[in-house]
């Protein structure tokens, strides 16, 4: 099994999805998470780091998060991966786009759905989905539990174009978990609740048993914004203090 995982950031799009590309220095084998677009930087990386794609996944289906589906989908051959209650969601993205007024993104088939417990595998590691609605019906989150193949990951700086247009660097970290919190949970806030399909009560909940459960020192990337961990959030969240 590998030791260390190659983890790139990059923030995609108008409104700076925080995309996760995740990859087994070994296998090459890798995922793709919350690719809402500027899918030509997303397959530069993967070039970068001999890197195939196994699967395609979206914390949930808004269209700064799905954005490059198709167009990942059709470059890669790799399959998208959402929670099936985000489904009607994705299916009404013209409307969401006409309600941000941009042009509707092409649309693909998603015929593999994930659900609570499973886990998304590629090389030698493993991310467990969460089902955290509250932000959408179908929202998701993604943990990579500490240790789960070796001591180590390779993660990758943030490669945001508009302050630094170099290939992202890497670093060796030590490794406590990572949470992939899609627009769940954020450093100090939390995800909208007021949007189709939106539960405050039921994001909330899905925050406090489901995500704060976990190890203090994991490490979240949100879906935008700059990365926390469960231990901070606990503590200094005012949406979070009871």
């Amino acid at each position: 099994m590998s030791g260390k995982l190659i983890h790139e950031v990059i923030p995609v799009g108008m409104l700076q999805c925080n995309c996760s590309i995740l990859g087994d220095p070994v296998t090459r084998e890798a995922i793709v998470v919350d690719p809402g677009d500027d899918v030509g930087r997303i397959v530069e990386i993967l070039k970068t780091h001999g890197l195939k794609v196994r699967a395609i996944v979206s914390t949930h289906t808004h269209i700064d998060h799905v954005g490059g589906l198709a167009e990942l989908h059709r470059a890669t051959g790799a399959p998208v991966m959402i929670h099936e209650a985000d489904m009607e969601l994705y299916k009404h993205l013209d409307i969401q786009a006409q309600w941000l007024g941009v042009a509707t993104p092409a649309m693909t088939r998603i015929e593999d759905f994930v659900k609570e417990g499973d886990a998304v595998r590629w090389g030698g590691f493993a991310a467990r989905v969460l089902h955290t609605p509250g932000h959408t019906p179908g929202s998701i989150s993604l943990v990579i539990e500490p240790g789960a193949s070796g001591t180590a990951w390779t993660e990758g700086s943030r490669s945001d174009d508009r302050v630094n247009e170099r290939p992202a660097q890497t670093r060796t970290v030590a490794a406590p978990g990572i949470l992939l919190a899609g627009d769940t949970l954020f450093q100090r806030s939390i995800g909208r609740a007021d949007l189709w399909g939106g539960s405050a009560p039921q994001i909330l909940k899905s925050i406090r048993e489901k995500l704060l459960v976990l190890p203090e020192e994991t490490i979240v990337f949100p879906g935008h914004g700059d990365t926390t961990t469960i231990g901070e959030e606990r503590e200094q969240n005012p949406f979070l203090r009871s």
